[in-house]
């Protein structure tokens, strides 16, 4: 069974992929940023403020009162009434901060998706012949989800808790040195058995993304051919096929959240080891100090013991959060990937105007849709800017082309098609007839040769301009979630419900939409799977003949559809076609023998050219494919 794999490995550059993150999350929000910085700087405070509180409330509050008969409570309700208001405070920005970090987190998506959608739409046709559909979803599911993650809670996290450890570290140096060292101490410990286990778990992060975009990949692969699985009776390979690919990526998970899960308990057991220590060694410098004021005392230990609890605390939480870092870097960087992608360039300059004649028999520029283009050509040397007819006169010289430069599949290939001919291909699966059709479109760009549409050499043509003129009804057909009507339109998104109905029955298709439960209103979803491939052929040709265009492109348009379908089409095809330049691909030759001209294609180039009557009476290859002695593959 075919599929692509994955091939992302772990973050390849951390740091620019977290530069990367931070300018997209704070870069055009200083104000939220410096804001969401005081939110922090108040609740590490508050924190902090917590642990001192408990000493100096021992030290001056309680152990003043033991044993006074008649003790003032004035100090403790102080004490504790400016205590609350410093906790509430923290819990008021602590609200404001998620809230904050939430419509942060969510924009920054919204922006990053509409982004990625953008670039998937300026990308060349190549690069989705060389990535797995799935592998690309994967990008806008798993890992901006990974990402969102990482936004929303990891990140602000982090940053708590190292503005809170900052804190913490200053307050307890200024407590105790000694007791500080001992921090420091394990703190170094867990720093190493932390390091040790993130970069084991980052590797099978990295590699659980990628295993994962296998999965979902395979998963939409069997999806789109179940009834070539089921006509094969391939189920239990694809079972098969599945299980491996789920089985990697279960190791992977497995991997990866072992040594995730186990951090938290290596740091807080040392963290524990820590409290204990601390505790040994506070309860021998209270007892050699003897608890006097200007020493060490209950309060302070006390104090120091919350300050290391906090300390652990935060650690854990940073060590526990690398996961989540390590997890969003590796998927941010795939994204980053998609967006850096090369937009499909475009040094066109020639543009598609709407064009009127004027009384001297003149193109001139309109801004009126008046039925009648002209390529707006403007020249560099200074010359008029000159309009030339939009006729459909194709001319193609000495065209050498590879889909990798090593690698020619077309090899000197010569044609021309005056407007309103009809140019036929034909030859063997291979043989190079869709890739002619590939160049017309400016998919793929030419090695060597020209191509000139109406006397202009393609390359100097706008792109978006270029494809406007022409129409293609190609074999694998795809209709759109939407209406039938709304499909149709796909062609000509301004048209009226008449046109529509016009474009319906020229291709035939009026009849049968009718008997649909809402007619032209009725609802496609799947890519149309409640039609048959021979309704859903004829509302591809209903959708080109509303668009108009002066060339027309069919590649196999036919070859789906059934004889009596084809017997409806054709009439309506003929129509379509007239007075218009039309290239067709086709394996029926008999829809071919009305050609101006057939080009016999074999292994990338020209081997016999004329018409039906010609090539027939020349006796080669194609009189050998119409007679039956040679099957077309």
């Amino acid at each position: 069974m075919l599929r692509a794999r994955a091939t992302a490995a772990r973050a390849k550059d951390p740091k620019k992929a977290m530069k990367r993150v931070l300018k997209l999350v704070f870069g055009e929000r200083k104000l939220k940023f410096a804001f969401i910085v005081a939110c922090i700087l108040i609740s590490s405070f508050s924190i902090v403020y917590s642990s001192n509180f408990l000493g100096l409330f021992i030290d001056e509050c309680v152990f003043p009162l033991i044993g006074v008969e008649d003790p003032s409570w004035a100090p403790v309700i102080a004490s504790l009434t400016q205590f609350a208001a410093i906790v509430s405070i923290s819990v008021v920005f602590n609200y404001l901060l998620s809230r904050t970090m939430v419509g942060i987190s969510q924009d920054t998506l919204y922006t990053i998706r509409v982004d990625m959608f953008r670039r998937l739409e300026s990308l060349p046709v190549s690069y989705f012949d060389q990535n797995q559909h799935g592998t690309i979803m994967s990008r806008f599911s798993n890992d901006t989800d990974t990402l969102n993650q990482f936004i929303s809670h990891a990140l602000v996290q982090l940053m708590q808790s190292s503005i809170t450890l900052v804190m913490v570290i200053v307050s307890m140096i200024m407590n105790s040195w000694i007791m500080t060292a001992v921090v420091a101490l394990f703190a170094l410990l867990t720093m190493k058995a932390t390091s040790s286990i993130a970069k084991r778990s980052g590797r099978q992060f990295a590699a659980q993304q990628a295993d994962l975009a296998s999965v979902n990949g395979f998963i939409e692969e069997m999806m789109n051919g179940q009834r070539v699985i089921k006509v094969f009776c391939h189920e239990d390979q694809s079972r098969s096929d599945f299980a491996a690919l789920n089985e990697k990526l279960r190791k992977s998970m497995t991997k990866g959240n072992t040594y995730a899960n186990i951090m938290g308990p290596v740091t807080m057991n040392l963290g524990n080891l820590q409290y204990v220590a601390l505790v040994i060694v506070g309860a021998v410098a209270v007892i050699l100090s003897g608890g006097a004021a200007s020493g060490y005392t209950i309060g302070l230990l006390a104090a120091f013991l919350q300050l290391s609890r906090s300390f652990s605390n935060n650690v854990n939480q940073i060590s526990q959060q690398s996961n989540m870092v390590l997890l969003a870097l590796a998927g941010a960087e795939r994204i980053f990937e998609l967006l850096d992608e090369e937009s499909e360039t475009d040094d066109g300059y020639v543009t598609l105007v709407n064009a009127k004649m004027d009384e001297s028999g003149n193109l001139t520029e309109t801004g009126e849709h008046t039925g009648l283009w002209a390529w707006k050509h403007p020249h560099h040397d200074g010359s008029p800017v000159s309009y030339v007819p939009l006729r459909g006169d194709i001319v193609m010289r000495d065209v050498d082309f590879g889909y990798v430069p090593d690698k020619m599949v077309l090899h000197d290939i010569s044609l021309y098609a005056k407007p309103g001919q009809k140019i036929a291909f034909v030859g063997s699966t291979g043989a190079g007839k869709t890739t002619i059709t590939n160049l017309l479109n400016r998919f793929y760009d030419i090695q060597d040769g020209k191509i000139r549409f109406d006397g202009i050499n393609i390359n100097k043509i706008r792109k978006a301009d270029l494809r406007h003129s022409l129409g293609m009804i190609l074999q694998d057909t795809n209709l759109f979630t939407g209406t039938i009507k709304e499909n149709i339109k796909f062609g000509k998104l301004e048209a009226t419900d008449d046109e529509v109905i016009a474009a319906a029955k020229l291709a035939n298709a009026h009849g049968f939409i009718m008997m649909m439960p809402d007619g032209y209103d009725t609802m496609i979803t799947n890519n149309g799977e409640s039609l048959s491939q021979g309704q859903r052929q004829l509302i591809s040709i209903a959708r080109a003949a509303i668009a108009d265009p002066p060339v027309l492109v069919m590649d196999e348009a036919t070859s789906s559809i059934d004889t009596h379908t084809e017997a409806l089409v054709q009439s309506g095809m003929d129509r379509l076609m007239a007075n218009r330049t039309v290239f067709v691909i086709a394996h029926r030759l008999s829809t071919v023998r009305n050609s101006n001209a057939i080009m016999v294609l074999d292994h990338g180039r020209i081997i016999e050219r004329g018409d039906h009557d010609d090539l027939i009476a020349q006796r080669g290859v194609y009189y050998r494919l119409y007679t039956g002695a040679v099957e077309l593959e």
